[in-house]
């Protein structure tokens, strides 16, 4: 999108989509969109027809109302990542242990890839840390005249004895 256009969006959109990105650094919130996509196969697979040509393969399982829990507690604990960021390390620890019970529980947890998904987002989730943007302290500046009359610098060539050692260097 060039310059001309991003103009014509109006500053609307642009605080939508600086609060967003305030909204989003204030959360796990990519622990929580992979804990909630990974769900998602694990509660569909089970309940799906799928179409080979002219033959129907349908997965369900006797499993399938297990599969159905695991998902929508993944995609509940998800969602919980997102809104209540206090407890990631309880959602995460949770989304974890699910995504390891449905490798056995459902079609092997979505065919690897709700497992996958779910097992990423649960160490994201855990493993995220809030942190304050730090800003820059200011350096205070020392006016020339109160340098000058503070004299020369340790530092400054000349300023330490005879055999140029500054003070540095001695035991003594």
């Amino acid at each position: 999108m060039s310059a001309e256009a991003q103009v014509g969006l109006g500053g609307k959109l642009g605080r939508m989509r600086q609060g967003f990105r305030g909204w989003r650094g204030r959360r796990p919130f990519w622990g929580g969109l992979l804990t909630l996509l990974g769900g998602i196969p694990i509660m569909y697979f089970p309940y799906a027809n799928l179409t080979l040509g002219t033959m129907t393969i349908r997965m369900a399982t006797t499993a399938g109302a297990g599969s159905l829990i695991i998902g929508v507690l993944l995609i509940v604990l998800g969602l919980t990542m997102w809104f209540q960021p206090q407890s990631r390390v309880f959602a995460g620890v949770a989304a974890i242990l699910l995504a390891l019970v449905s490798l056995v529980v459902s079609n092997f947890g979505g065919f690897v890839m709700g497992y996958l998904l779910s097992l990423i987002g649960g160490a994201l989730g855990v493993s995220w840390v809030y942190e304050k943007p730090v800003r820059p302290a200011r350096r205070a500046k020392v006016p020339a005249a109160r340098e000058a009359a503070d004299g020369p610098a340790d530092d400054a060539p000349g300023a330490g004895p005879v055999d140029g050692t500054n003070g540095r260097h001695r035991a003594g």
